[in-house]
């Protein structure tokens, strides 16, 4: 896993002031280094620069990038690449041409050289890439679901990427603009965002499935993959099966590595699944998995359970290594880490962020990366499989709005009445998720409920999903930690996605159908494999709530800091000095009066960051 940049004008001649475009290039690598501690270089030609950093995970010795090729005299193809292709082995015996390294790169490379850019149709993985062509122009490429990152922007004639928002502001003439349309979004959407937009004005991002090419006739945005809604025609024993055989294939293929991986155990099902069949894959080579899990100190005596957290994680990790005969490694993250890295995770992100879920993930990142570079995770099973109490409780699935955020009212709660007024976040937020739902690929003769759940796994795939893989990219990329996630495995989305809700939701269970799979596999224990679902651990430390009072107390209280343009300091004042409430979240299942709270604080942080 790696980082990359890189700009192109096809009327430049970059050579002419070579020495200056290659420091930009070299800047822009050093401003997303945390992504490829490895190794680094740059690529120049007349029109084009390329910048790459690496994180060494296959063929450490000659894997380097950016890779060169001269086919001859006139034409120089060459590529930076993030993320992983499963399925290289397969693809290089299917080439018949010369081969320097053992490398996916040069598989997508020569691929692309053999068989033009529609080769990218045949990759199985997670990837964002830059295929110039001296003949043909620039191409850039994001993954089919969107888990590695691609962000662009163009400036007159100059289209400018990178991996990440800040490594486009590290080229000289873009400078980061924060408009009331970015405003809109933090405080309307965040911290999710729309699919292709970087917030920031004239930030854009590479949609997932999607690639741009880039010549002297423009810019074009071009789809090479899209869900497509079909009559689902398998019995129910068939979708047990098949569901059984690409989560095992997907998981297996993702411990593609010439390094040792290790997982995230959580002791939930998804993360349970994943570990098992890594588990007994080792196991077979004569090695023992490492696991990790995450909790919070003391939070043995401060946990509350509530509707959307049950249970503690901690007695069903205790179960699952002793069934997997794992080497688990118990990680925990106290109040005052988790308090400071709330900043140092809107660094990461380049945007407010999912507050101390994040900035927690984020410690447990750094502390993983001290032994290994490469982890499988549970993410996207929920997304995928409606694990979530939007896919089945009715008062959400017909909310008409996002239902993750179906109270918009905390959004608003501290701002100014003008700024109110100015940002209109309700008209905002419905134009959104109008535009959002009336994108998703219908199925003509659906039912009216059939469509409405279709409506909800479409939302959930273009905005929960992508929130939480940028957060998992993110927390793990700025700790040198390639984080792969087999759920999301574009074959598992194609076929869940057509698999009707009577059988996702089997035996009236949330994820019944995921569990009637890995029942097949017999790989879990009766207690986790029926474990009610409960979601990614928080603190509930007093002691943290008390951080976030007294540090916003203290911004409320300073004229200079920029949030206080937006927030009406009574309001501010008053709301602080209510109980917190953590039974009712703002967003998502986990983000409630202390989150909003800390989302404020990274917002303030990220203003000053940027403007």
């Amino acid at each position: 896993m790696c980082g990359i940049s890189g700009f192109y004008n096809p009327y430049m001649n970059f050579l002419k002031d070579e020495t200056y475009h290659r420091h930009i290039l070299k800047t822009m690598n050093t401003t997303i280094k945390h992504r490829g501690p490895d190794d680094s270089d740059t690529f120049l030609s007349k029109d084009c620069g390329l910048s790459h950093v690496r994180l060494s995970i296959i063929d450490l010795i000659s894997g380097h990038q950016p890779m060169v090729k001269y086919l001859d005299k006139t034409r120089t193809v060459a590529i930076c690449y993030n993320g992983e292709i499963y399925n290289m082995h397969k693809l290089k015996s299917e080439l018949t041409c010369d081969f320097n390294t053992e490398s996916d790169t040069e598989v997508i490379l020569n691929g692309y050289i053999t068989e033009g850019i529609d080769y990218i149709k045949k990759l199985n993985g997670i990837f964002a890439f830059a295929i110039y062509d001296s003949k043909f122009g620039l191409y850039i490429v994001r993954d089919r679901l969107g888990v590695k990152p691609l962000f662009y922007t163009e400036k007159d004639n100059d289209i400018i990427f990178s991996s990440e928002i800040k490594g486009i502001f590290a080229y000289p003439l873009i400078k980061p603009v924060i408009n009331t349309k970015s405003l809109q979004s933090v405080f309307g959407l965040g911290p999710a965002k729309k699919q292709g937009n970087g917030v920031f004005e004239n930030i854009r991002e590479v949609l997932p499935g999607h690639y741009l090419h880039i010549d002297k006739g423009g810019v074009e945005d071009i789809v090479y993959w899209q869900l497509i809604s079909n009559h689902h025609e398998d019995s129910l024993e068939e979708t047990i099966d098949k569901t059984a055989f690409l989560i095992e294939d997907s998981i297996k293929m993702q411990m593609l590595s010439d390094i040792p991986v290790c997982s995230f155990l959580s002791g939930g099902i998804d993360s349970s699944i994943i570990s098992a069949i890594c588990s007994k894959e080792a196991l077979s080579k004569g090695c023992s998995l490492a696991t990790y899990s995450f909790d919070f100190k003391e939070n043995n005596i401060y946990f509350t359970s509530n509707n959307f957290q049950p249970s503690e994680d901690y007695p069903y990790v205790n179960i699952m290594k002793e069934h997997i005969k794992s080497k688990h490694t118990y990680l925990e993250c106290s109040y005052d880490d988790l308090y400071e890295l709330l900043f140092t995770a809107v660094k990461a992100r380049d945007l407010p962020c999912m507050t101390d879920v994040e900035s927690s993930l984020l410690y447990f990142c750094g502390l993983v990366s001290k032994n290994h570079k490469v982890a499988l995770t549970g993410e996207c099973a929920d997304e995928i499989f409606g694990g979530y109490p939007w896919f089945y409780r009715e008062d959400l699935l017909y909310a008409d709005t996002f239902p993750w955020a179906i109270d918009l009212s905390p959004r608003t709660l501290l701002l100014k009445d003008e700024v109110k007024e100015t940002l209109n976040i309700p008209e905002y937020v419905t134009r959104i998720y109008e535009q959002s739902i009336s994108m998703t690929p219908i199925l003509v003769g659906e039912s009216l409920e059939d469509a409405k759940r279709r409506e909800i796994s479409y939302l959930n795939l273009t905005w929960f999903m992508t929130t939480l893989l940028d957060r998992m990219d993110r927390t793990s990329m700025y700790n040198g930690i390639e984080a792969r996630v087999p759920f999301a495995d574009h074959r598992i989305v194609e076929y869940l996605w057509n698999v009707p809700w009577s059988m996702k939701y089997l035996d009236n269970k949330e994820k019944g159908l995921l569990r009637a799979a890995t029942k097949k596999l017999n790989i879990l224990p009766d207690e986790v494999l029926y474990r009610k679902k409960s979601p990614y651990p928080k603190t509930y430390h007093p002691k943290y709530d008390e951080l976030l009072i007294t540090n916003f107390k203290e911004i409320i209280n300073s004229p200079n800091e920029p949030i206080n343009q937006l927030l009406d300091k009574n309001k501010a004042l008053s709301f602080v000095d209510t109980k917190m409430n953590y039974s009712k979240p703002w967003y998502g299942q986990l983000m409630a009066g202390p989150q909003l709270i800390a989302y404020m604080l990274q917002v303030n942080y990220w203003m000053k960051l940027w403007t």
